[in-house]
């Protein structure tokens, strides 16, 4: 067993490999992959009729874009070398991947929440996409330039402080580690208090029990229906409520025993097809509605499908033979606390697919609408939490080993998130051209 001085000695080796300020440098390669056609790449296996709203969404903004061109990134970073300082990465870590949600004590935890491209890789690869975010988010929102790389030095820098800190404390204190949303407060400017509470009080709200009063009515016979909206939301044919029945009992037998005993205390009701996200539009995804007590003790399950990581291409083979196991694997290594209903089964097709509730206190921020000051706030925060997410699955010491005291990382991660988010507005504006152009088509973003 290595011991900690070791284990940083290890890091700062990897310097030499990877000096800190060479990832200030991003330029695109002459065969860099076109982004339409890592787009359309990805199309191919999603539901035809949706492509249309997914371009739809993406085209609202260059940071609608960035969030669903998760693979375009992935192959931008892909050539660059890297530190081999690998963790489970979130694999879309940009700002609105982070969020509040519940506990299974009912605490109310800020974190990553989203996992659909989850994958061992190297950390940094997490860190310039947050750092990307952060920067198209401040461009679009009116930053100049300088307050923009200000906004991913400060992302990047939380990320660095928060490793070391991580670095210096025992095994299980780091995976107690969590940041409660309540203890936030404190932290954010005093003229952003009241809109924070305001935000975390809707959270709280977001539970199966709201979701019943928005999603489903009653017929004249008083029993409960989801609603339909399409493409929105619709309710499925009678053929894929048999085929979801079957593929139950595979989702509750991916359950520990006592959560099973307590899946089986609710009875199937009705199951829909939705629309989610904006980098997932088009892939199968599924809510079901189960009453438990009575039809005031509703539980609503979401089933979305597992297709491959969009890092999968670009990284060594894993251990994962299940996408909705990688999924849910990911998600129970990486956060502080995981939904109690987080599971995995096959279904129809051999397609993979991964289960959790659809509401469980949720919440995430406005980004779009955040002055330069709270975005600085807030993207310090994501950097602190994306740095304890890592450090439950990699080798903090030696990554805090490899990032050191100084700032040489943090200014070089700011300098290519502000060189790539102008790859992303180059990127947009080809989506642009390309749905005038009538190479794709975009309906309305919903």
């Amino acid at each position: 067993m290595t011991t900690p001085s070791e284990r940083a000695a290890r890091g700062r080796a990897a310097r030499k490999h990877v000096p800190r300020s060479s990832h200030g440098r991003w330029i695109p390669s002459s065969q860099r992959p076109d982004p339409m056609a890592v787009l359309e790449r990805q199309s191919e296996d999603r539901l035809p009729e949706l492509s249309p709203l997914r371009y739809g969404r993406m085209a609202v903004s260059p940071f609608a874009f960035l969030r669903g061109a998760a693979a375009v990134m992935a192959a931008d970073l892909a050539p660059q070398r890297h530190t081999g300082l690998t963790v489970q990465l979130c694999g879309d870590a940009h700002l609105l991947n982070f969020g509040v949600y519940a506990s299974p004590e009912r605490t109310l935890l800020f974190d990553v929440n989203d996992f659909d491209e989850t994958l061992p890789g190297p950390f940094e690869w997490d860190v310039k996409r947050l750092a990307a975010s952060v920067t198209v988010a401040a461009l679009q929102n009116g930053s100049t330039r300088a307050k923009a790389h200000r906004a991913a030095l400060v992302a990047t820098e939380a990320y660095r402080t928060g490793m070391i800190h991580l670095a210096e404390l025992g095994e299980l204190a780091v995976w107690y580690e969590r940041i409660a949303a309540d203890e936030l407060l404190p932290l954010v400017r005093r003229d952003d208090r009241v809109r924070f509470a305001n935000r975390l009080a809707k959270a709280r709200r977001r539970t199966s029990l709201q979701a019943l009063a928005k999603l489903t009515e009653t017929d004249g016979s008083g029993a409960r229906h989801i609603v339909d909206d399409p493409p929105l939301l619709e309710r499925t044919t009678d053929l894929d409520r048999v085929a979801l029945g079957k593929i139950f009992s595979d989702y509750r037998s991916s359950l520990s025993e006592e959560r099973r005993l307590l899946l089986d205390r609710y009875r199937f009701v009705e199951a829909a097809r939705k629309v989610v996200g904006v980098g997932s539009v088009g892939t199968r995804c599924f809510v079901l509605l189960l009453e438990g007590r009575d039809e005031g003790d509703p539980l609503i399950l979401q089933i979305k499908e597992a297709g491959r990581s969009v890092l999968e291409p670009h990284l060594p083979p894993t251990a994962y033979d299940h996408q909705g196991r990688r999924v849910v694997c990911g998600q129970r290594l990486t956060q502080a606390a995981s939904d109690i209903f987080l599971g995995w089964m096959t279904g129809p097709g051999q397609r993979h697919f991964y289960w959790r509730q659809l509401r469980d206190m949720k919440g995430s921020a406005e980004v779009e609408t955040m002055s330069p000051a709270t975005l600085r706030d807030y993207a310090r925060l994501c950097g602190r939490a994306l740095a304890r997410a890592h450090a439950r699955s990699g080798d903090r010491i030696a990554i805090a080993g490899y990032l050191g005291t100084s700032d040489v990382f943090d200014r070089a991660v700011a300098d290519f998130a502000l060189t790539y988010a102008e790859q992303n507005a180059d990127d947009y504006s080809a989506l642009g051209a390309a749905i005038a152009a009538g190479v794709v088509t975009a309906a309305p973003g919903a």
